[in-house]
């Protein structure tokens, strides 16, 4: 049997971002549960510019994503809480999966969908943790009964190396990807 293939986006244009390390890490705990993993970080996704529907011409880095998006068995998304939503650069790389709208599998149709947030307070957490819930439904996903808020101002999740160290933060990353996996072993 093949390893399933979870596919990640998310993060900010600031290299190592929060948001990009939380997504990194669930996709390593896939890993670790026998997943193949493709990560477009921040970097990947400001390469990709700003969807128009109406011009069907694609850059090498938009197929790119799409293509390994319409191969994935589950997927991982993360996004900072910018003033209680889902920013523009983890926007603009969802509008770009309109090009799934024809395949047989339509958008994420019959995948596991992990959303993580990463916000400076609970409240604009839980919001754009709500936001994604929703596109997630809409995009006919099934977003995982555990989604991961993090508070980075009352939560230090990482260590000055960037390693992930809180335990809590941990124990989630390790349910969202079992998870993850659950259904994208179907």
């Amino acid at each position: 049997m093949a390893k399933p293939l979870i596919v990640g986006f998310g993060g900010t244009t600031r290299p190592g971002s929060s948001g990009e390390r939380m997504v990194a890490a669930v996709l390593a705990a896939t890993e670790q549960l026998g997943a193949e993993t493709r990560l477009f970080g921040g970097a990947a996704l400001a390469a990709m510019p700003h969807f128009a529907p109406e011009n069907p011409g694609r850059t090498v880095e938009q197929i790119e994503f799409v293509e390994a998006v319409r191969a994935a068995d589950g997927i991982v998304i993360g996004s900072p809480g910018y003033h209680g939503g889902v920013s523009g650069l983890v926007k603009n790389a969802i509008d770009l999966l309109e090009d799934l709208r024809t395949d047989a599998r339509v958008y994420f149709d019959g995948r596991a969908v992990g959303l993580i947030v990463t916000a400076a307070g609970w409240q604009a957490g839980g919001v754009t943790l709500s936001a994604l819930r929703s596109i997630t439904h809409a995009m006919r996903g099934w977003p995982t009964p555990l989604g991961i808020a993090i508070n980075t101002i009352a939560q230090k999740p990482f260590d000055a190396d960037g390693r992930l160290v809180d335990a809590d933060i941990i124990a989630q990353v390790n349910a969202q990807a079992a998870q993850v996996m659950a259904l994208a072993r179907r």
